[in-house]
């Protein structure tokens, strides 16, 4: 058992490494945080949107803005779109759970905001669809997902694509890279409040 504990370990070090050395992933962490400040900083807001695990990554990376991260400053507005229960059964029954992310995209979301869909397999229909849906309303994209070519890959307006095709590897990347932008974008934004 310690050795498979060591291996897992290995693996999600090891994908951490490849990120790290790969100037096209940091480039584009780079762009996107620089997106998320302008965003913030003309008066919009950051929606998140995943399933599953990837639901929870949203929720704590949402969090993480509208709270904050480092140090005390005022919340920044972000949501991730999943946490109404009531909505999101009610529109899984009365449509489709294909479209519970487009229909609040298109309730709370106008041009000059940002989208970032969580999902491993980059397939996810629903955020499929919110994306589509972003692009119709002039909302910039962000993709977090995994290694492989997927729909997400071709409609995002920023891909980041973790290098492994196993779902807690990408996950664990998933809040690295997360927690990397969380912290730029603070410290871009309230750069008086740091002490």
């Amino acid at each position: 058992m310690i050795d498979k504990i060591k291996s897992i370990i290995r693996n999600s070090i090891d994908i951490k490494e490849i990120i790290y050395l790969d100037n096209k992933i940091i480039k584009t962490i780079e762009k996107v945080s620089n997106v998320i400040i302008d965003s913030f900083t003309n008066e919009g807001k950051v929606l998140f949107c995943g399933n599953g695990g990837s639901a929870a990554d949203a929720q704590h990376l949402a969090a993480e803005f509208s709270d904050r991260f480092y140090f005390d400053r005022p919340p920044l507005f972000s949501e991730a779109l999943h946490v109404n229960s009531s909505y999101v059964t009610a529109v899984a029954n009365d449509y489709s759970y294909d479209e519970i992310y487009a229909r609040l995209v298109q309730a709370m979301g106008k041009k000059g905001d940002v989208l970032v869909g969580l999902s491993t397999s980059g397939n996810s229909s629903n955020i499929v669809k919110a994306f589509i849906k972003a692009k119709e309303i002039g909302i910039k994209t962000i993709a977090l997902t995994g290694s492989k070519s997927s729909k997400l890959s071709e409609i995002s307006d920023y891909l980041i694509n973790v290098p492994s095709n196993i779902t807690p590897r990408i996950q664990e990347s998933h809040i690295m890279i997360g927690h990397i932008i969380c912290e730029l974008v603070e410290e871009n934004i309230f750069r008086s409040y740091k002490k």
